[in-house]
């Protein structure tokens, strides 16, 4: 009996963890507004007062799992997700001109492999493509993680509304920020030595 009322509680509870629900006014109209990231359907939800609650969502965001949460931010809100030793978040707030929400940043870590090496962090603000990220590899020859200076660069990309918005979103943002690492690694590897 007390194995089944504890597998009823961890289903309750477990599901109620991955439906979390953030209530706050999104679209600035004084009336309550709510995001969710629904894992049935593997889509992050915003339900507006300015359009009257109906459903938008994110295409499916298959990488979403049970470290997947929405914070709520100064003029909006976060989706987080975190696995066992990298995670990303994105940033999104309501576009009163255009009426939609929209992602306006996006930022990412690594911890890198057992020596750390690629380990570090990056940000990129899409309003602006201001990209900073601080990463650090190894150096087997000298037993060492070295630190790469920061990398400071635009980055483009276009705009991205909460309907368009899916896995694939982050993965691009991934794939510019590991060309740049690799790129800052081989610079630094390269190097004169200073005598």
């Amino acid at each position: 009996m007390k194995n089944l009322l504890f597998i009823l509680l961890f289903f309750h509870f477990g599901n109620s963890f991955s439906q979390e629900k953030l209530i706050k006014d999104i679209d600035f109209d004084g009336k309550k507004d709510t995001i969710y990231l629904d894992l049935k359907t593997a889509q992050l939800v915003c339900r507006l007062s300015r359009q009257n609650f109906n459903k938008i969502a994110t295409e499916n965001v298959e990488a979403s799992n049970d470290n997947a949460h929405i914070e709520s931010t100064k003029n909006g809100f976060e989706y987080r997700c975190n696995w066992m030793r990298t995670g990303y978040a994105s940033q999104f707030r309501y576009n009163k001109v255009l009426k939609k929400v929209q992602l306006i940043g996006m930022s990412r870590y690594e911890f890198g492999n057992a020596a750390n090496d690629g380990s570090g962090e990056s940000s990129v603000n899409l309003l602006t493509g201001d990209y900073i990220g601080n990463w650090n590899y190894f150096d087997a020859n000298k037993n060492e993680l070295i630190k790469i200076p920061a990398i400071k660069t635009k980055m483009a990309f276009r705009k991205v509304f909460l309907e368009n918005f899916s896995e694939d979103t982050y993965f691009g943002f991934a794939d510019k920020c590991a060309a740049l690492y690799e790129k800052a690694k081989v610079e630094m590897q390269t190097k004169p030595l200073r005598r």
